[in-house]
């Protein structure tokens, strides 16, 4: 079977660092070929405070894929998070060229230039201009004009862009790590390409990624996303919220959420307990279950409150009749779904990535998902370039000795 290209996926996130190496086979498959993961140190709420130390993060993460895949990387597409993401919906009207009057590549990416060309402020980039769907002389719904006949072509964009600084401050620790950014792809985009079915995206549904310091959202309606968001809570403020709330460090505050950690208080058995440390004094004490699913329930509710303040603010309830999915590491507490139904009253599902094989212990969890739809929504941009950029880059040296080695033993 042959190698068509290999692909990179890099998610800087507020609590580790992944990179995922991945190849796409002639037949269409992806299979994750490489992997690297690390804490990250020198990023909060997705944005990163400390060049040296992410710098470092990175880098090690990208050594651990490479050593993996035996394979030098330079090139991989990069998510982005933070709560200084914003989105717009935007419209582009062009008059169709040409003797014969069909709608050509050309037109519909003009049709998209003048969407894209809306007013931001000069300290915003713009990361994506997403066609949602086209409307040709009147027909509206029009997902894909390409040779249609017609006199005027009309395009709805979803377009998304971020604070310029925290782009360029990400963009710089990618390249001191040695690795040169393909395209920056929003979190919440990546985790929807991994986790939603084609079905969820026509009828309306909404995604929520909730990682450590952020929880990333964003609307589909008819097969695309019309709203993208981020907000500034995650894992984390449960983290600290435990150590407050019992007087212990962040380090058994965690413990004790990976040990108790329920969104559901109602059913916890006050009886079960586990010693913790008092942060004053470092007497150990017993906390009890039911303290512990009781501060992380009343957090879950408060961040499940502010996603239906988005769902509500931004689509009505007829158009996402699919729900709400969860993924993300915070939504693998238990009963996180059951929560979210009854604050939410839609449906809620959690779920994981699919889409890839290869080497996929223990990434086929929410955790990951971000990292796996980068490298999804990579292999779908090469199907529309030129597949010359994401050929396999050379062995590393270390690769080579050893295949040296071999060709002297077994000649």
């Amino acid at each position: 079977m042959e190698i068509e290209a290999i692909l990179v996926a890099l998610d800087v996130g507020t609590s580790k660092v992944v990179v995922l190496v991945g190849e796409v086979t002639n037949d269409g498959a992806l299979d994750i070929i490489g992997k690297g993961t690390l804490p990250t140190t020198g990023v909060k709420k997705g944005l990163v405070n400390n060049i040296d130390q992410t710098v470092s993060s990175i880098h090690g993460a990208i050594e651990q894929a490479e050593r993996l895949s035996g394979l030098r990387l330079e090139a991989a597409f990069v998510g982005v998070g933070g709560d200084h993401l914003e989105s717009l919906n935007s419209r582009g009207t062009v008059a169709v060229s040409g003797a014969h009057r069909e709608v050509t590549r050309e037109d519909i990416e003009r049709a998209t230039e003048v969407a894209r060309a809306v007013t931001i402020p000069s300290n915003r980039e713009v990361l994506h201009v997403l066609p949602r769907d086209f409307t040709v002389d009147g027909q509206e719904g029009v997902k894909d004009p390409e040779g249609m006949s017609a006199i005027r072509l009309e395009v709805t964009t979803h377009i998304i862009h971020g604070g310029a600084t925290a782009l360029q401050n990400l963009t710089k620790c990618v390249r001191q790590a040695g690795v040169r950014p393909d395209e920056l792809v929003v979190s919440s985009i990546a985790s929807g390409e991994a986790v939603l079915s084609e079905t969820e995206r026509e009828l309306g549904v909404a995604v929520a990624d909730i990682g450590a310091g952020t929880t990333d959202i964003a609307l589909y309606a008819e097969g695309s996303p019309f709203y993208t968001s981020v907000i500034p809570l995650g894992g984390v403020n449960v983290t600290n919220d435990i150590a407050i709330g019992l007087r212990t460090n962040l380090t058994a505050a965690e413990q004790l959420k990976m040990r108790f950690g329920s969104a559901e208080a109602r059913n916890a058995d006050p009886s079960t307990e586990a010693p913790v440390e008092i942060i004053d004094d470092g007497v150990a004490r017993l906390a009890r279950k039911s303290d512990v699913t009781e501060i992380i329930e009343a957090r879950m509710h408060e961040l499940f409150e502010k996603i239906g303040e988005e769902l509500t603010k931004n689509a009505s309830a007829h158009r996402l009749p699919a729900g709400l999915v969860l993924t993300g590491g915070g939504s693998q507490l238990a009963n996180a779904a059951e929560l979210a139904r009854d604050v939410l009253q839609v449906p809620v599902r959690v779920a994981s990535p699919e889409g890839v094989g290869g080497l996929t212990d223990h990434l086929l969890t929410p955790s990951y998902s971000t990292a796996i739809g980068l490298l999804l929504w990579a292999a779908r941009v090469v199907t529309t370039e030129d597949l010359q950029r994401y050929e396999p880059p050379p062995r590393t040296q270390n690769w080579d000795r050893v295949r040296d080695m071999l060709r002297r033993f077994f000649p």
